[in-house]
Order: C-alpha cells, then structure tokens, then sequence
C-alpha cells in the first residue's frame, strides 16, 4: 500500500507541477511532508539541498530520496522517480509533434505566455517554504541571505561569485 501512495503522490506532483523543479517544491512538500508525513520540514529542507548539489533535477532527485526514506529500500526510490517522471514523458512524446506544427499559433502563444505568471508564482511560493527560522542559525544568518538576495537583484552580479562569497562569509562567522 505504501509503494502505491508513494507512486500516485509523485506520479500527483510530476502531472501538476509546472514551471521545473523549483516550481515543484511547494507541491512535493504539501505531498511529502503535510498530507501522508514522510519527512519532516527540517527533512524536507536538507533535501532540497541535497538534490541542490547532486546532478540532474531537483525534482527527480527529491523523489529518488524521498522513496527511498519512506520505504527504506531502493523500490522506493525507483517507484517514486517512475512517478515523478512519467507524466513529463508522456506529455512531452505526446505533445511535442504537435506544438512544433502550432507553435506559431497565436493562442499556444498565448496559453504559453499566461502560464508564465504562474510558474513565477510557484517558484516564489518554493522560496516561501524555504524561508523559515529553522533554515538560519541566526540573525546574521539573515542578514547574509538578504544582502546576498539584494546583491543578485540590483545588479548584475554572477550567481556563482554571490555563493561563493556567502559561503566565505559563512566559513568566517561560523
């Protein structure tokens, strides 16, 4: 019975999960941790960073190690990551020789544009869960983020030079 919830839960959040995987976040822990209580939030987070630094996507990443936590066995993570997988792939065979004879169609275009506002809502909505007391030690640990949020917004600063500054800072302070 576990193996089957795990699989219609991620099988769930690959069919609604627009926008990529940090999109997904917000759906993976309403899923995961708030409704059948895998993980608990603190969980939840380091997987977020864990899938963050191992290769491939967040979101196939977090059903790989989610199936895997909840069962305890590697079935787990196989069914969990068919889940997350098989809606996308589906859709996209299924799809794809037809948006590439419509794609100039001015209502795909403008399906696809709508969608936008959405994906940028979700991927906020991610930052939100992520963004909690128990994710920073403390108020400078606040600080660092927000500097470092400020910084990547105002200008034109590479992503990569922001975390490896924030990283620096951290190793210093802590």
């Amino acid at each position: 019975m576990l193996y089957l919830k795990l699989f219609y839960s991620f099988l769930k959040i690959g069919l609604f999960g627009f926008g990529g995987g940090y999109a997904m976040l917000s759906l993976i822990q309403s899923e995961i941790v708030d409704k059948n209580g895998w993980l608990t939030n603190a969980e939840f987070t380091d997987i977020v960073a864990i899938s963050q630094m191992t290769p491939g996507p967040i979101a196939i990443n977090s059903a790989t190690y989610v199936g895997y936590t909840a069962t305890g066995n590697i079935w787990g993570s196989l069914l969990a990551t068919l889940g997350v997988c098989l809606p996308a792939a589906t859709l996209m065979m299924l799809i794809t020789k037809f948006y590439l004879k419509l794609k100039d169609n001015p209502t795909i275009k403008n399906i696809m544009f709508g969608m936008r506002p959405m994906v940028v809502a979700l991927i906020g909505s991610a930052a939100m869960i992520l963004i909690n007391p128990a994710n920073f030690i403390d108020r400078i640990s606040y600080i660092i983020f927000f500097v470092s949020l400020l910084l990547g917004t105002l200008t034109r600063v590479n992503p990569i030079l922001i975390i490896v500054l924030s990283g620096i800072a951290g190793y210093l302070i802590y």
